[in-house]
């Protein structure tokens, strides 16, 4: 096989893909006779090839997907018109936390906050895909850990959490600070897949801009009492964040943990 057929298959594959295709599958569309540096070669040329149209070729932590810009999203969301869920300041709030602070327990998103995390805010980001409990840390009643995702990276369109945007603040950071990130990650990656409605098309941008309304998996009546009852974040030690670069974990606890079964994630 040529080459320019060997991209032709590539290109085909990942447009009819329905989710990001990992280099292990893209590579069994050869039978293995191609090496990966060449379908990387390829790849990259595809991405090039699709350079100034209005979708693109991406890499996210789930593997390659070709998706609109966030420059066409004006125009699809019209096909499309119906909005995806809304998520409370809370719930918001801790996915931010997660994504920059993880693994945490939910002990630890409160430290933060300076309010109670809610079961039903840990259940709707369970349900969404974003984040998962990875194991416990051994301490009395063993909390779970919680981390974000392959698909919080997919949605947000990020490869790895080094992708979320850098945290700048002064003494401390709070939960509005590692939210604002969050947004501003969301609102960078406005694609969609392209065979996606615009509807989905960027989900975690109209989640974390959409604080006003319903949030998903709670009640108004829950909403609102979330909302009276927030209290002043409480920032941590400056020392425990760094300042410069996206933090991709928690900090060193001396306390062991025990991981939770589960598949091995795709390549």
């Amino acid at each position: 096989m040529n080459t320019q057929d060997a991209k032709r298959v590539l290109e085909t594959a990942l447009i009819c893909a329905p989710a990001p295709l990992p280099m292990r599958e893209l590579l069994t569309l050869f039978d293995q006779q191609l090496a990966p540096d060449t379908v990387r070669a390829l790849l990259d040329e595809l991405v090039q090839d699709w350079h100034g149209r209005g979708c693109e070729l991406v890499t996210l932590a789930s593997g390659w997907r070709f998706q609109s810009r966030p420059e066409m999203r004006e125009y699809l969301d019209r096909l499309n018109p119906e909005k995806p869920p809304r998520y409370s300041r809370a719930a918001l709030e801790t996915l931010a936390i997660i994504a920059y602070r993880q693994p945490v327990t939910r002990g630890d998103i409160e430290d933060i906050r300076g309010v109670t995390v809610t079961t039903q805010i840990v259940k709707a980001l369970e349900d969404r895909g974003w984040i998962e409990a990875i194991g416990h840390r051994e301490t009395a009643g063993r909390p779970a850990l919680y981390a974000t995702t392959r698909q919080f990276l997919d949605d947000l369109g990020l490869a790895s959490l080094d992708q979320l945007p850098a945290l700048h603040v002064g003494d401390g950071v709070d939960a509005a600070a590692l939210q604002a990130s969050l947004l501003e990650a969301g609102l960078a990656a406005g694609g969609a897949p392209a065979d996606a409605g615009a509807g989905e098309a960027a989900t975690v941008a109209d989640a974390a801009a959409g604080d006003a309304g319903q949030p998903a998996g709670m009640t108004a009546a829950e909403a609102d009492a979330e909302g009276e009852a927030q209290a002043p974040s409480v920032a941590p030690a400056a020392a425990d964040l760094d300042r410069t670069a996206p933090v991709a974990a928690a900090e060193t606890d001396p306390a062991p943990i025990t991981p939770a079964a589960s598949p091995d994630p795709a390549a």
